[in-house]
């Protein structure tokens, strides 16, 4: 591409009052060497984008930089066709809604930004869609019968999409086909419902565009998406196809209750779980095991076992409403026998509330909040319960025919992971290289090289940034939805499940166009690699939080550009600079911030660099310009996609060409992070502690470098951030290699 650049400044909402835009017109024209360089009053304006269609049909600009307001805003104004490099500079939110206006150092930071943008402009290219050699498919694969998976099929197949619906039981309906009755799930409603699967299962039959597997086992999954080829197991034979994008629907299973042995789990037949008691009272008339009498008095215990840190950490949701339905099982069955409920706390949530109410009036259920003390077996196989800690003040004991205990749920991405033998790791003293928690569930199958399956959070959920994009995982292109991505009930699940089912059709959708998904959506650039200069060293493949890349036998890395996410973390990991993207590249962010000028050690004007990740500390920064939060003038920000896109070598340049110091600001990370890459921020730190070691070595104060977990809501910290570090700053003193 034969670059012609343009450089246009606006000289609105108050820029051109608190700066001299001649001065920047002149870093346009004279180091930018911009044959178009104009300043206008409202850039955003039809007036304004007419000037710049204009100059591009007369003048054949084709690069055009914007010094003006942030690139968040106004993004459909300054959308122009795909042959034309736009690169916005920032010089209202950051520079004269936090600085004095007509000051000095106000002027050389918005001239260090044009100077920035400009060199940026130079060095991008155009992106080109990736386009693989096969055709891309729309099909859709979704895993798991039961409600959710049922559902994401049926919706997936309305929007237009042929759908593979597989299930490992020979019947479709999951955990819903073991109920007996459900719950209301109408607002206002208080009575019973007969379970819908069967409704759900002659809509499927009714679909032309679901094919429908039962007994049925994936065997391997490979590829990305729009190019998944699944091998399936089904009747003994092995059925080949491929999809674009995959719904993981695969459900839970009950608590393990033979740790529940403190309850009384194991010393009586008459201890029984709430998905036994569905069975019971699915047969006829509810009967203790025992000896096939009718119960006339039952006790309901809630979270048996969960929120216990040494058991099932959580609560699993709907375990309350169930075990009020089946209190309601037990009254209508026989009108003079009684239920106890023994709770924690009742947790039902919104018009669930009306439901509670009803069994709260029902004078067969009593309700007590305790602990449990003891279960213990009395004569005639009866059980009595001891609770204590009650609001009556004392322990409450009562004999009963049978005890429900009301177990949580676990994901079956975790069946075989035992809860209480994975702790939380300790914090160590050393970081170490964040890795992912894989447990082998033999669901997926992937054919990927970071592992089977999908990675989890603590309790074996399938992890996704569950604050911003719900329903995505860590692989790109599979959705979870139900309760193998955290616990709900039925109709929380149904409606999980048309989310997850949209998302597969935009993942498919966006593939198909070469452009990435979340949360870069619509980026068509992706990692470019220079193997001639690989050294097989595994720290791409390692690192990218999204299994984006395999290796060959010789450890050589492949990528599956369709699987990647555009965040740059392989970039950010490779010694040797090899990857690289169209818009954003070592040389690229090393070439802006080194056209900062850097003032003479005299002069006592230090500089900051700041490395921001794009997704919540530079729409921080935006938001603490919007609220004229001012800050030292001193620093200068380079947006990041992610601070696991950080390369050393940018750390290493920077204090090369003088800079005081360099602070990273990224999103937080941990138990509840927020991290949109996931583990960019934690990688960052991990890198940084080695840079420190660096440092020290070369007799440069480690304080030089700092990183920082910031949250979008928390913009009114970076003032004290800013100023805090520049403190830090002027007590280790100027950059010895200023001036070098």
């Amino acid at each position: 591409m034969n670059k012609k650049l343009a450089v246009y400044i606006c000289t609105g909402c108050g820029i051109g009052e608190a700066l001299d835009i001649e001065k920047l017109l002149k870093v346009g024209t004279g180091e930018g060497k911009a044959p178009v360089c104009k300043a206008h009053t409202c850039l955003c304006s039809q007036a304004g984008i007419d000037t710049i269609n204009n100059d591009c049909q007369v003048e054949g600009t084709n690069t055009i930089i914007i010094a003006g307001c942030s690139s968040r805003v106004n993004q459909d104004a300054f959308t122009f066709d795909t042959s034309k490099i736009i690169e916005r500079v920032n010089l209202r939110e950051q520079v004269i809604w936090s600085q004095p206006a007509n000051n000095e150092d106000t002027q050389m930071m918005a001239e260090d930004y044009l100077r920035m943008g400009i060199v940026k402009a130079q060095k991008t290219e155009l992106p080109e869609p990736f386009k693989p050699n096969e055709d891309i498919s729309k099909t859709i694969l979704v895993i798991g019968g039961g409600m959710a998976g049922m559902t994401a099929s049926i919706e997936a197949a309305y929007a237009g999409y042929e759908v593979v619906l597989v299930e490992k039981e020979g019947v479709l309906g999951g955990f819903s086909a073991r109920l007996y009755k459900q719950f209301p799930n109408q607002p206002f409603s208080l009575e019973l419902q007969e379970v819908s699967h069967q409704e759900k299962i002659k809509e499927i039959e009714s679909i032309e565009r679901i094919k429908v597997y039962t007994s049925a086992k994936i065997e391997k999954i490979a590829g990305g998406p729009g190019l998944f080829d699944v091998t399936l197991k089904h009747k003994g034979e092995n059925v080949q196809f491929r999809v674009g994008a995959i719904v993981l629907a695969a459900g839970f299973e009950p608590y393990d209750p033979a740790k529940l042995s403190h309850l009384g789990y194991g010393k009586s037949a008459n201890v029984i779980t709430s998905s036994l008691m569905e069975e019971l009272a699915k047969n006829g008339k509810i009967k203790r095991p025992s000896d096939g009498k009718e119960v006339k008095a039952v006790a309901f215990i809630q979270c048996a076992g969960s929120r216990d840190k040494d058991l099932l950490p959580y609560c699993s949701t709907f375990c309350c409403m169930t075990s009020l339905k089946q209190a309601m099982y037990v009254r209508e069955q026989n009108q003079e026998a009684i239920a106890y409920i023994f709770y924690k706390d009742m947790r039902t949530m919104g018009l669930y509330e009306d439901f509670y109410i009803r069994a709260q009036e029902d004078e067969g259920i009593f309700f007590t909040k305790g602990e449990i003390a003891s279960i213990e077996p009395t004569q005639a196989d009866n059980l009595t319960v001891t609770a204590n800690k009650t609001l009556f003040g004392r322990d409450i004991i009562v004999e009963v025919d049978m005890v429900v205990l009301a177990t949580g749920i676990v994901p079956t991405t975790a069946i075989k992971r035992i809860i209480e033998e994975a702790p939380i790791e300790e914090k160590k003293e050393e970081p170490t290289v964040p890795q992912d928690a894989i447990i082998k569930s033999d669901i997926l199958n992937l054919d990927y090289r970071q592992g089977p399956e999908l990675p989890g959070l603590r309790y074996g959920f399938p992890d996704s940034h569950f604050i911003c994009f719900p329903y995505e995982t860590r692989r790109t292109g599979i959705y979870a939805a139900g309760c193998v991505r955290h616990p709900m009930d039925m109709a929380a699940a149904m409606d999980d499940a048309a989310g997850a089912a949209l998302k597969a059709i935009q993942c498919i959708e966006l593939t198909a166009k070469g452009q990435a998904v979340h949360p870069r959506v619509g980026d068509m650039t992706y990692p470019d690699l220079f193997m001639q200069r690989c050294t097989q060293c595994k720290r791409c493949t390692d690192e990218c939080p999204f299994g984006a890349l395999n290796e060959d036998e010789k450890f050589n890395p492949l990528p599956n550009i369709t699987r990647c996410r555009r965040c740059g973390t392989c970039m950010g990991a490779c010694p040797e600079r090899i990857i690289s993207f169209k818009n954003y590249s070592i040389d690229i962010v090393g070439s802006s911030f080194k056209a900062i000028e850097v003032p003479e050690e005299d002069e006592k004007k230090p500089r900051i660099l700041a490395f921001m990740c794009e997704n919540d500390a530079i729409p921080a920064l935006d938001m603490a310009g919007v609220k004229r939060l001012s800050y030292t003038p001193y620093v200068r920000v380079v947006p990041v996609r992610c601070l696991g896109s950080i390369n050393l070598v940018w750390i290493a340049d920077a204090l090369s060409k003088g800079i005081d110091g360099i602070l990273l600001i990224g999103c937080k990370y941990g138990d509840d992070y927020q991290c949109h890459f996931v583990k960019g921020s934690e990688l960052a730190n991990y890198r940084l502690s080695k840079v420190k070691e660096t440092l020290d070595r070369l007799r440069l104060e480690s304080e030089r470098v700092k990183i920082v977990q910031l949250s979008i809501n928390e913009y009114d910290l970076l003032p004290g951030i800013f100023n805090e570090f520049m403190e830090t700053m002027e007590k280790v003193g100027p950059n010895p290699f200023k001036g070098f």
